[in-house]
C-alpha cells in the first residue's frame, strides 16, 4: 500500500502548531481592533492621511456634532448591547448547563449498561481475536468527550458575542473615517470570531484524542468510538443556541419593526424605539453566538465521523497516525488557508468605494476555496498512503489517495456553488429578489406567493450539487468520504466565519449611528456595509446547511452499519411508518419555532405599544424609554420557548427507537433527512435554518447511543 511521506512526528507536530497559530493570529486582530478607542482623543497629525483617502481623526467639523458626545453615546450604547447579550447568554447557559449534567448521566448510563457496567475486557467489535476495552470505560470517556464538546460550543459562541459586541461601536466611529476603515475593523472583528472557533475546535479535539490514547494504548477502535460523544456535544449545543437565539432575534426584530417602523413612522434603529436595544442584541445571540455553535457542531461531527470510520479501516487497524489524522490536518490546513486569505481583504488590497465591499467579500470565498484545493492536494499526497482499504457496510474498499482528494475537494467547491446560489437567490442585486420587491405594487398577496416561489425554486440547484456530492464521494470511498466531503465543505470555516460575523457587527455599528445622532451620511456608510453582511450571511448559512446535510447522511451510514441494518426497505411497513412520519417532524418543529417567535412578538408588539403611549414625552424624543423590559421579554420568551423544540428533538429518536425498534427509527432518520434536507434551503422561512441543528442532532443521538 505505501508509506506516507509525512512522518507520524511530523502530524504531532503540525496540527498542534497551526492550531496555536490560529489562535495567535485571532489575538493579534482582536488587538488591532482594540487600537480604535472609544475615546474623543485627536490624532496628533490631523493633516495625514490614511488609507482610502481619509483622515485617520475624527471629523467633527464635517459631522457638525461635539465629537466627545458623539463617543460617549457610542460607548454607552454599546455596554447597553454587550449587557444584554451577555446577561442573555449566562440565562440560556444555565438551562444548557443543567442539560448538559443531564444528558451527560444518561449517556453513562445507556453506554455503561450495555455490558452491565462490566469493567472486563471484551472482544472487540469489528475483530473478535482482540480484546477491547470494556464498556465501562468507553461510557465514561464518551461521557467525557461529550462535555468537552458542548462546553467548547458554547465558549465558542460566547466568544464570538464578546468580540462582536466589542466592535460594532468601533466600527460605527472608523465609519466617519471612509467606508474602507469600517470594513477592515468589522471583518477583522469577524475574523477574530473565525479563528478562534476553528482553531480552539481542532485543538481541543487532538488535545483529547491524545489523552484518550494514553489509556486506550492500541485500541484505536475503542478510542474513536469514544470521542464521537465530541461531536455530539458540539451539536446538542448548537441545537439550542441555533433555537433559543433565533427566537429572541427574531422577536425582537419583529417587535421593533412593526410597532417603530410600520406603526410610528419612525427610522430603523431610532433610539426613541423602546425595542432597539433588543434588536441588536438579538443580532449578536442568534446570526453571532447561535451560527457560531451551528457551524462548530457540523465541523465537530463530520471531524468524528470521519474519524470513527477511518478507526475500522486500514488506517485504524494497522495504526497508521498520519493517514488516521488524515480529517485534522485538512483542518489544519484549513486555518493557513483562512489566515492568507484574510490578508488579502485587510493588508493586501484597500475598500476605496461602497461598490467595492461585496465583491471583497466574495473574493474571500473564491480565493480561500481555490488555495483550499491545492492544500487539499498537498495533504492527500504526503498524509495518505497510495492505496488503503475503507470500512462500508461490511467489507473494505479499495481506496486511492486521489480518490479522497477528489471526496474533499468535491465538497469544498460544492460549498462555495451552494454559498453563491443562496446569494443569487437573496441578494437585491438580481433579478428573484427584484422579483419579489415589483410584485409588491400590486399588494402583500403577491409577494408572498412570488416569495414563496423564490424560496420552493431556490432548493433546485444547492440539492443537485449535494446530490453530485454524495453520488461522488460514496462511489469513492464509501462513507469515509461522505464524512471528508462534509469537512471539505468546513475546511475554509473561519473565513466562511469572518463574513458571516461581518453581517451583524456592520448591522450593530448602523444601528449605533442612528441611536447616537450621527450623520445621514455616516448611517449610509454603515447600511452600505450592512447590506454587503446580510447577503454574505446568506452564503455562510448555505455553507452550514450543505455540510450539515452531508454530516446527517455520514451519521445515518453510522447508525445502519451499527445497528446491523444491511439495506432499509420502504416497502416494509415498520420502515415505510417511519419515513412519513420523519418526514413530518421538521415541519412539526419548524411550526413550534414559529409559533414561539409568534408569541414572543406578540409580548414585545404589546410592550412596545405601551411604551409609547403611556411614556410622555418618547415620540419627541425628551424622554428615555425602557430597554431593560424589552430585553427581558425576548429573554423570558426565548428561554422558554426553546425547550419544546429541543425535547421534540431529543426524545424522538428515543421512544421510536425503544418502541418501534430500529428499522421504524431507520426510516424515520431518513425521511427527517430528505425532508430537512430541502425545508433547510428555503430562504422565506428564517426558521428553517434551524432544521440544521434538528437533522444532525437526532441522527448524531441515534447513532451515538445504539452503535454501542
Amino acid at each position: 500500500m505505501g508509506a506516507v511521506i509525512l512522518p507520524d512526528l511530523g502530524t504531532e507536530i503540525l496540527i498542534p502548531v497551526c492550531a496555536i497559530i490560529g489562535i495567535g493570529f485571532a489575538l493579534f486582530q482582536w488587538v488591532l481592533v482594540s487600537k480604535v478607542k472609544l475615546s474623543a482623543a485627536r490624532d496628533a497629525s490631523p493633516n495625514a492621511a490614511g488609507k482610502n483617502g481619509y483622515n485617520d481623526y475624527l471629523i467633527e467639523e464635517e459631522e457638525g456634532l461635539n465629537d466627545h458626545n458623539v463617543v460617549l453615546k457610542c460607548a454607552e450604547i454599546q455596554n447597553a448591547i454587550s449587557e444584554g447579550a451577555t446577561s442573555f447568554l449566562f440565562t440560556e447557559y444555565k438551562y444548557v448547563g443543567i442539560f448538559m449534567v443531564a444528558f451527560a448521566i444518561l449517556i453513562f448510563l445507556f453506554l455503561g449498561s450495555v455490558e452491565g457496567f462490566s469493567t472486563s475486557y471484551q472482544p472487540c467489535t469489528y475483530d473478535q481475536t482482540k480484546m477491547c476495552k470494556p464498556a465501562l470505560a468507553t461510557a465514561v470517556f464518551s461521557t467525557i468527550s461529550f462535555l468537552l464538546g458542548g462546553v467548547t460550543s458554547l465558549i465558542s459562541g460566547f466568544l464570538g458575542m464578546k468580540i462582536a459586541t466589542y466592535a460594532n461601536a468601533r466600527t460605527t466611529l472608523e465609519a466617519r473615517k471612509g467606508v474602507g476603515k469600517a470594513f477592515i475593523t468589522a471583518f477583522r472583528s469577524g475574523a477574530v470570531m473565525g479563528f478562534l472557533l476553528a482553531a480552539n475546535g481542532l485543538l481541543v479535539l487532538y488535545i483529547a484524542i491524545n489523552l484518550f490514547k494514553i489509556y486506550y494504548g492500541d485500541d484505536w477502535g475503542g478510542l474513536f468510538e469514544a470521542i464521537t460523544g465530541y461531536g455530539l456535544g458540539g451539536s446538542s449545543m448548537a441545537l439550542f443556541g441555533r433555537v433559543g437565539g433565533g427566537i429572541y432575534t427574531k422577536a425582537a426584530d419583529v417587535g421593533a419593526d412593526l410597532v417603530g417602523k410600520v406603526e410610528r413612522n419612525i427610522p430603523e434603529d431610532d433610539p426613541r424605539n423602546p425595542a432597539v436595544i433588543a434588536d441588536n442584541v438579538g443580532d449578536n445571540v442568534g446570526d453571532i453566538a447561535g451560527m457560531g455553535s451551528d457551524l462548530f457542531g457540523s465541523y465537530a461531527e463530520s471531524s468524528c465521523a470521519a474519524l470513527v470510520v477511518a478507526s475500522i479501516s486500514s488506517f485504524g487497524v494497522n495504526h497508521e497516525l498520519t493517514a488516521m489524522l488524515y480529517p485534522l490536518i485538512i483542518s489544519s490546513v484549513g486555518i493557513l488557508v483562512c489566515l492568507l486569505t484574510t490578508l488579502f481583504a485587510t493588508d493586501f488590497f484597500e475598500i476605496k468605494a461602497v461598490k467595492e465591499i461585496e465583491p471583497a467579500l466574495k473574493k474571500q470565498l473564491i480565493i480561500s476555496t481555490a488555495l483550499m484545493t491545492i492544500g487539499i492536494a498537498i495533504v492527500s499526497w504526503i498524509a495518505l498512503p497510495t492505496s488503503f482499504t475503507i470500512f462500508n457496510f461490511g467489507v473494505q474498499k479499495d481506496v486511492k489517495n486521489w480518490q479522497l482528494f477528489l471526496c474533499v475537494a468535491v465538497g469544498l467547491w460544492a460549498g462555495l456553488i451552494i454559498g453563491f446560489v443562496t446569494e443569487y437567490y437573496t441578494s437585491n442585486a438580481y433579478s428573484p429578489v427584484q422579483d419579489v420587491a415589483d410584485s409588491c405594487r400590486t399588494g402583500a398577496a403577491t409577494n408572498v406567493i412570488f416569495g414563496l416561489a423564490l424560496g420552493y425554486k431556490s432548493v433546485i440547484i444547492p440539492i443537485f450539487a449535494i446530490a453530485i456530492s454524495i453520488f461522488v464521494s460514496f462511489t469513492f470511498a464509501a462513507m469515509y468520504g461522505i464524512a471528508v466531503a462534509a469537512l471539505g465543505m468546513l475546511s475554509t470555516i473561519a473565513t466562511g466565519l469572518a463574513i458571516d460575523a461581518y453581517g451583524p457587527i456592520s448591522d450593530n455599528a448602523g444601528g449605533i449611528a442612528e441611536m447616537a445622532g450621527m450623520s445621514h451620511r455616516i448611517r449610509e456608510r454603515t447600511d452600505a456595509l450592512d447590506a454587503a453582511g446580510n447577503t454574505t450571511a446568506a452564503i455562510g448559512k448555505g455553507f452550514a446547511i450543505g455540510s450539515a446535510a452531508l454530516v446527517s447522511l455520514a451519521l445515518f451510514g453510522a447508525f445502519v452499519s451499527r445497528a446491523a441494518i444491511t439495506t432499509v426497505d420502504v416497502l416494509t411497513p415498520k420502515v415505510f411508518i417511519g419515513l412519513i412520519v420523519g418526514a413530518m417532524l421538521p415541519y412539526w418543529f419548524s411550526a413550534m419555532t414559529m409559533k414561539s417567535v409568534g408569541s414572543a412578538a406578540l409580548k414585545m408588539v404589546e410592550e412596545v405599544r405601551r411604551q409609547f403611549n403611556t411614556i410622555p414625552g418618547l415620540m419627541e424624543g425628551t424622554a428615555k424609554p425602557d430597554y431593560a423590559t424589552c430585553v427581558k421579554i425576548s429573554t423570558d420568551a426565548s428561554i422558554k420557548e426553546m425547550i419544546p423544540p429541543g425535547a421534540l428533538v431529543m426524545l424522538t429518536p428515543l421512544v421510536v427507537g425503544i418502541l418501534f425498534g430500529v428499522e421504524t427509527l431507520s426510516g424515520v432518520l431518513a425521511g427527517s433527512l430528505v425532508s430537512g434536507v430541502q425545508v433547510m434551503f428555503h430562504p422565506p422561512l428564517f426558521i428553517t435554518s434551524l432544521i440544521t441543528s434538528t437533522t444532525y442532532w437526532s441522527l448524531s443521538f441515534s447513532s451515538f447511543i445504539l452503535c454501542f
